[in-house]
């Protein structure tokens, strides 16, 4: 089967912008997610804008909250089978 070509990354997305996405997705305000992870909104609004850094700890909270892995909020653009062997 060598008649396809790979699918190239074209929209990238922040680690903030993943943080929104999947808060939408799950249909929640900042509002609402603030008080499911105890992080107050200012802090989530200053994460979605990439003005405050995410954190192990931060991605972990909201990870649980947003039924998702961490790794989803911290490496959106990332691609498994870019990874090299190990």
């Amino acid at each position: 089967m060598k008649d396809y070509r790979k699918a190239r990354k074209t929209v990238d997305v922040s680690v903030g912008e993943s943080v929104r996405i999947m808060r939408e997705l799950q249909e929640l305000s900042q509002t609402d997610l603030a008080e499911l992870t105890g992080i107050p909104q200012s802090t989530l609004s200053g994460i979605e804008n990439n003005r405050i850094n995410l954190g192990v700890e931060r991605a972990k909270t909201l990870a649980r909250a947003l039924r998702c892995h961490p790794a989803v909020l911290v490496f959106p653009g990332w691609d498994i089978k870019d990874r090299p062997a190990a």
